[in-house]
């Protein structure tokens, strides 16, 4: 029987594992394959910040010409080597006797992060000494990353690996033209760690996991390094990256490095080619040298309920970092925690808004689930890792499916705490709210977008700004802590909306209704009826010819073209101040003029 080894290559989120790999591990392992899995990306940063790797980078330095702050960490070198290995044990929850030492701001030399008292007053308290201290570890952490990427590796970033490379990329090769490189230093430590590993395993197929465009190139190094060295060994990648960017793809370069790329939901895909079956949703180059398709349009998958629990064996011993780079309260839910990631419904139960790649799978299927078998889930992924929170990953948490929710925890008496992102509709009643806060529910996350009801109109996202402040406003009060996701620069949007749109966010701010929000810029993506018949959104495509490798974000015009840097800068500020609790009696223009 084939044996499959699933990677997460770097970088990702470093609190908790991506859920992919458990997920296809646990499905596999109930069919009865015999699946590894591996965190390549938080295996990395443990090795790459020690002692040992840290003082060859500062020898490294001592050759080159350095920036004014840099040469000021390097002169600060036996501080940052004498406490990197006790801030990573502390992180990692190794040491939590040290919170009370790394969260005073004397013990930390100067440097151009270092936040004042009265911020970090605001962000913690007087007393809250563990998350504050992870916050100035986590600036600790940022001072070497960018140190290492100005002067070392420039593709690399704390979260993510050659992101810019990859972020618009419709050719392949300037992406070959970087893996032709000489390996780099932080290259050098991934494919250590990844060749002992490979070593010990001893696949037949690798499955890398590409959710991101800041995990592409290192996915890509590790499979180049395959072929080199273990030549018969299979290699798959699929993911959110594969299945966004990737569907038009007609450049077969990248099966110099993979043998597979695959789409959409993976088990089947997957399964099929374990089983040596009749693939599905999958792609590879023929004989000729050509791309085949195979099933690419087939909508067979294994159902939803049948795609049994997460599986996290190979990733316990990992010791996952708490990050709390900034003080958005929200964020340090994302960066800070174990938090295990489970889906209570596959796809969006609405799916209809105008920026939303709906037309895909993950989106557009809606699955449910019996309540009982998610608890199942929970109750075994609790054994599994001793971590009580879980974070629902689903698009959109339907109102209905989250009352059962609450039903089955309480009815199991189970103690857990649970977070996840919803739509701001009428259906969230204080009765409701209370109940999920009741069960455990902390927080929210959802999508006001535009607050502007012509936009929302627009958009189609099916809520209006009362009802989307009413259903705020029960989680408010139920003490569910709420995060609204917002867009700006939306086909038609004029310079008035935008503003409007900002006051509106300052009164939910003021009334104390959400506790934290972000501004997203609009894309136009290939994928969302905006970029499907842009005309119904007022818009019109930019004629540009179609790449060969990476097709996801549409150029477009529209009228009432804005200056989008200007009024996101002001936007950004003003939310800014907003979740510090100050700046409500601002006029909302001077936010777009700070110097008035």
């Amino acid at each position: 029987m084939k044996k499959i080894l699933f990677v997460t290559p770097p970088l990702t989120q470093l609190n908790t594992s991506y859920p992919a790999t458990c997920h296809l591990r646990g499905f596999l392992r109930s069919r009865g394959f015999d699946a590894e899995q591996m965190d390549l990306s938080i295996e990395l940063i443990q090795e790459l910040f020690t002692k040992k790797n840290l003082e060859t980078i500062f020898q490294t330095l001592a050759l080159k010409k350095l920036t004014k702050s840099h040469k000021i960490i390097l002169s600060q070198a036996d501080f940052y080597l004498q406490t990197i290995e006790p801030v990573m044990r502390f992180m990692s929850g190794g040491d939590s006797s040290l919170a009370t030492r790394f969260s005073n701001l004397d013990f930390w030399p100067d440097n151009k992060r270092l936040p004042d008292e009265d911020e970090l007053e605001w962000a913690f308290g007087l007393i809250g000494n563990h998350d504050r201290a992870t916050h100035l570890c986590s600036l600790f952490l940022k001072n070497i990353s960018e140190l290492i990427q100005q002067n070392i590796d420039p593709h690399f970033e704390l979260i993510r690996y050659a992101e810019s490379l990859c972020l618009r990329l419709p050719e392949f090769d300037p992406l070959e033209i970087e893996l032709q490189k000489p390996l780099s230093f932080i290259d050098e430590l991934m494919l250590n760690i990844f060749s002992k590993k490979i070593s010990e395993c001893k696949p037949e197929i690798v499955g890398f996991s590409v959710p991101f465009p800041g995990n592409l190139f290192s996915a890509l190094r590790c499979a180049q390094w395959l072929k080199k060295e273990y030549p018969g060994i299979k290699t798959v990648m699929g993911g959110g990256y594969v299945n966004t960017e990737l569907r038009s793809i007609t450049d077969p370069k990248i099966f110099d490095y993979v043998d597979f790329l695959t789409y959409d939901d993976g088990e089947l895909p997957i399964l099929r080619i374990m089983e040596g079956a009749e693939m599905i949703r999958t792609l590879f180059r023929n004989a000729q040298g050509n791309i085949q398709r195979v099933n690419f349009d087939s909508t067979e998958n294994i159902a939803f309920a049948e795609c049994g629990t997460p599986d996290y064996e190979g990733l316990l011993k990992n010791k996952y970092l708490n990050l709390i780079e900034i003080t958005n309260p929200m964020h340090a839910l994302w960066s800070n925690g174990r938090w295990n990631k489970l889906i209570l419904a596959h796809g969006c139960y609405w799916g209809k808004c105008a920026f939303c790649d709906g037309t895909l799978d993950y989106i557009k299927r809606y699955e449910k689930a019996p309540i009982e078998l998610i608890v199942d889930r929970m109750e075994e992924i609790m054994l599994q890792t001793g971590q009580s929170g879980f974070h629902f990953v689903d698009e959109a948490a339907s109102p209905l499916m989250l009352k059962k929710l609450a039903e089955e925890i309480l009815k199991r008496k189970l103690t857990v705490s649970y977070w996840t992102n919803v739509r701001f509709e009428k259906s969230f009643t204080a009765e409701l709210t209370y109940l999920m806060a009741t069960s455990g529910c902390i927080a929210v996350s959802g999508g006001l977008e535009v607050a502007s009801a012509r936009i929302l109109k627009l958009i189609n996202k099916g809520i209006t700004i009362e009802t989307a402040s009413d259903s705020m406003k029960n989680f408010a009060e139920a003490g569910i802590m709420t995060h609204a996701y917002l867009m700006y620069g939306f086909p038609t949007e004029t310079a008035q909306e935008t503003i409007e749109s900002l006051d509106v966010v300052r009164g939910l701010f003021e009334n104390g209704w959400i506790q934290s929000a972000f501004w997203h810029r609009y894309a136009m993506t290939i994928h969302s009826p905006s970029g499907q018949q842009p005309e119904n959104v007022g818009a019109k495509w930019v004629v540009t010819i179609p790449g060969s490798f990476a097709n996801n974000e549409i150029p477009f015009s529209t009228a009432n073209e804005i200056d989008l840097d200007y009024y996101g800068k002001g936007l950004n500020l003003a939310t800014y101040n907003f979740m510090h609790g100050t700046g409500y009696d601002v006029d909302v223009l001077n936010w777009f003029n700070p110097d008035k």
